[in-house]
């Protein structure tokens, strides 16, 4: 790491430690050369991961419109805004441990539908209805009763 001051490459850590958020580590160093204090931030280097979406535009992969998507979901349920949080989370690691640089919206949306079955009934009907775009109530009866069946396979 070169010093602010004088520009010398080397330098010592003489504290370290992570942010409030806990997303990069705070190191203080100190400079071999001129003996200079300074701070530097440490984070892990994220890979974008692009979403090929229905019409073949592709957009970066945007964890908040995963929670704003559970949230209208989950809207007016008896959930805590932690588990919704939570929900957000565990798609967007698993969307990350894919290891994969595009992901369909499509894999995302089957990745959200089966976290928010295990979660809550009403909350996962509200998104596959808008999810899979049900044009009648025949195609939404039709994900009723298969819900009801594996419900009652329990």
């Amino acid at each position: 790491m070169k010093c602010l001051y004088c520009g010398y490459a080397e330098s010592k850590v003489i504290d370290s430690r992570p942010t409030e958020e806990g997303s990069s580590i705070r190191r203080r160093r100190e400079c071999l050369h001129c003996g200079k204090r300074f701070t530097t931030y440490e984070r892990i280097e994220e890979i974008p991961i692009m979403v090929v979406k229905k019409d073949g535009r592709r957009e970066p992969y945007d964890g908040n419109k995963v929670l704003s998507g559970i949230r209208k979901a989950c809207e007016k349920r008896p959930i805590p805004s932690s588990e919704v949080e939570r929900v957000a989370d565990d798609v967007t690691r698993e969307v990350f441990n894919l290891l994969d640089q595009e992901i369909t919206s499509e894999q995302i949306g089957n990745i959200i539908m089966s976290k928010l079955k295990e979660l809550d009934d009403v909350a996962y009907v509200r998104f596959a209805s808008v999810y899979r775009q049900f044009t009648d109530i025949d195609a939404f009866m039709k994900e009723m009763r298969l819900l009801l069946e594996e419900k009652e396979s329990k």
